[in-house]
């Protein structure tokens, strides 16, 4: 019987959940075995899986987990160097020239497990089958703003974090905003067809922000883009990959802009193709902002796990989208399974 381990996410600040219970019953009844780990942080009670007939199992227990288990999570397994014997299904950021990912492959290589990484679930066209993107771009835009009202106040963003629901963030965040004399900012999304760039399209729009909508039509010629400096937000919804632009290059730092806060949703600093070399690395929800320059200041915030902001819905909203997938679990070696563990197997050193 196919066997799916639900684990606890032991990154700090992340409450989401790739499974609710109603999942989970769907699962069941198609003859998967589902087991679920307690979590003190996750958004969804366990009592929900414990009603749908899963299995239950000790907080990060995973690693004792039969060795036939799936065993499933969101974001990333402690950098301990143990070798991964299990198959995995999360997601890895190890495909992209990502620096840390390299070590994450070792470490499957070591133990004989499979990756099948979220971010690389596709369909026949090549689709993601499931993102959190939109609440991605949402609170990626929230935070910006709240970046740029600290600076009004001549601050340094102070800490970000969770909230119980979309209305409280918009009530938080429209509060700091009307707490200030000089009106609202103005923003280029780029990327703005896509799940990312429409959630943070649609967070500023709600927060009475004018928003410049931009994607590939309008950065195909390859830059220099001066339009981003003359805005005062930038919001990259574009992920990194080969012929990506540089939307905002290092001599932005000195040169005569507008801009003073980037939202880099995408959050790849460590990939070969950031299209925002201005920063190095993430920021945090401690730490929300990096100060990149000073005359004038430009902040750059990169938070690489921002639904976890909104991890209610954002947990509903994604599993969802995936369940489809996980129902075929049953078949790991076609469809979506089979795509994965290709690109997988391509990348292993």
């Amino acid at each position: 019987m196919t066997h799916l381990w639900v684990r606890a996410e032991q990154r700090p600040n992340e409450e989401r959940v790739g499974l609710t219970p109603e999942g989970a019953r769907a699962l069941l009844s198609g003859g998967i075995k589902v087991t679920v780990e307690e979590s003190s942080v996750r958004a969804v009670p366990l009592q929900g899986y414990i009603d749908a007939g899963c299995e239950i199992a000790p907080e990060n227990s995973w690693p004792q987990a039969p060795a036939d288990a799936i065993i499933f999570g969101l974001k990333e397994l402690p950098e301990d160097g143990t070798p991964l014997p299990h198959r995995h299904i999360m997601f890895g950021h190890a495909f992209k020239g990502q620096h840390s990912g390299k070590a994450l492959l070792e470490r499957f290589k070591a133990g004989g497990g499979t990756l099948y990484d979220l971010e690389y679930l596709v369909d026949e066209t090549g689709r993601r089958v499931a993102a959190f993107g939109y609440w991605a771009g949402y609170a990626g835009a929230a935070v910006t703003l709240k970046a740029w009202a600290a600076q009004q106040r001549g601050e340094l963003c102070g800490p970000v974090g969770v909230y119980g629901g979309k209305d409280a963030l918009l009530a938080d965040l429209g509060l700091e905003l009307d707490a200030l004399n000089n009106g609202r900012p103005t923003a280029i999304v780029i990327g703005a067809l896509g799940r990312v760039g429409t959630g943070a399209a649609d967070l500023c729009e709600e927060m009475d922000v004018k928003v410049t909508k931009w994607d590939m039509a309008e950065t195909a010629n390859g830059g220099p883009f001066p339009e981003i400096l003359a805005h005062d937000l930038f919001l990259n919804c574009i992920f990194a990959r080969p012929g990506t632009p540089v939307f905002v290059p290092r001599e932005a730092l000195s040169a005569d802009r507008k801009l003073t806060a980037i939202g880099d949703v995408a959050c790849d600093p460590d990939s070969d193709y950031n299209p925002v070399p201005v920063y190095d690395r993430a920021t945090s929800w401690e730490q929300p902002a990096l100060r990149v320059a000073g005359n004038p200041v430009l902040d750059v915030t990169a938070i690489d796990n921002l639904p976890s902001m909104l991890p209610l819905e954002s947990s509903e909203d994604y599993a969802a989208q995936l369940l489809p997938s996980l129902q075929t679990l049953t078949d790991l070696n076609s469809g979506v399974w089979g795509r994965a563990k290709a690109v997988f197997e391509q990348h292993l050193p």
